[in-house]
């Protein structure tokens, strides 16, 4: 049985140049059916921007804006929308916007690599977060004091973030359940070909990561556990005693699903994080071989270049 429909809500999105279009269109999207669904506005939303200017998503297409951000007068929840870059025009007057908001103590969003934003305006102290997986190591070494999961989406009290992508739509769609019920927000996924809706418990797929739907309940709790421990590389006979098998039984469930042995997979998962923090950080390098496990700066400096064909040093030069 559907609930009655509440008031509507106002969700308000701030956008900067190079913002996700895709994360933006997948949030609207899903409150737009919801209405349809409902009979009514149970969703409305707006465009604003730090100064009220057009602003292009990060596939070029401009995108008009109703307000700057300092005329919006009303939001159940203003969400920042950004994209492949944390810096654009007009950054001061938005952050000091959204410290506004928070000492209102307004309801605050993020999607993709948003929650960069609330952060900086430090409207996620005490809070849980996520953030899109390619900026997480970033965000952990800038924000070391708050809590970034790597889980789709998070709603902490007064704070939600997603990574973005396919996520907006997960996020929403616990806003839509919430609001309307389980099975509202299974009509509106239906709609949307959104063939499972996923909780905020729920993991971010991560860098090159292949689809493990199906594998060993072994083979991800390893995998979750190198992740978690990119400072710390552990042995095969550590990530055995984790899952509870033995090494022989891992180094199968590697080759089996990955086609790889577990000892040169994590050296990859430590050299793609490695490679996020030169680009997303100005940790000098020795830092960063240090934070990804590498006690030497020669055999991090030779192993990067082994990966990517370039040494750590320049690869950060073509960053900029």
């Amino acid at each position: 049985m559907l609930q009655p429909i509440p008031r509507t809500q106002h969700f308000a999105f701030l956008l900067a140049d190079k913002f996700s279009m895709y994360s933006l269109a997948a949030a609207i999207d899903t409150l737009r059916v919801a209405n349809r669904f409902a009979g009514g506005d149970v969703y409305s939303w707006t465009t604003v921007s730090a100064a009220g200017d057009p602003v292009v998503a990060s596939n070029d297409l401009p995108i008009k804006i109703d307000y700057a951000i300092s005329d919006l007068q009303k939001a159940d929840i203003l969400f920042a929308c950004l994209g492949v870059t944390t810096d654009f025009s007009g950054k001061s007057k938005a952050l000091a916007a959204l410290r506004t908001w928070g000492r209102r103590g307004a309801a605050l969003g993020g999607l993709s690599v948003g929650a960069y934003l609330l952060a900086e305006a430090g409207q996620l102290d005490g809070h849980r977060c996520t953030i899109h997986w390619e900026y997480r190591a970033g965000f952990l070494e800038n924000f070391p004091d708050i809590d970034c999961t790597s889980n789709v989406y998070e709603i902490d009290r007064k704070r939600y973030s997603c990574a973005g992508g396919t996520t907006s739509t997960d996020l929403m769609l616990e806003i839509v359940r919430r609001d309307l019920g389980p099975e509202m927000a299974n009509r509106v996924a239906n709609y949307l070909q959104h063939d499972r809706i996923r909780s905020s418990h729920d993991r971010q797929r991560v860098g090159q990561e292949r689809d493990l739907n199906g594998v060993s309940d072994k083979l991800q709790k390893i995998l979750r556990f190198m992740a978690d421990s990119f400072d710390s590389p552990y042995s095969a006979k550590a990530l055995a005693r984790e899952a509870g098998i033995s090494v022989r039984q891992v180094e199968r469930l590697f080759l089996r699903h990955l086609k790889t042995p577990p000892g040169r997979y994590f050296m990859r998962m430590r050299l793609e994080r490695a490679r996020e923090l030169l680009h997303q950080t100005n940790m000098p390098i020795l830092n960063v071989a240090m934070a990804t496990g590498f006690t030497s700066h020669s055999y991090f400096a030779q192993s990067y270049r082994s990966e990517f064909g370039r040494p750590p040093s320049e690869d950060r030069r073509q960053t900029y």
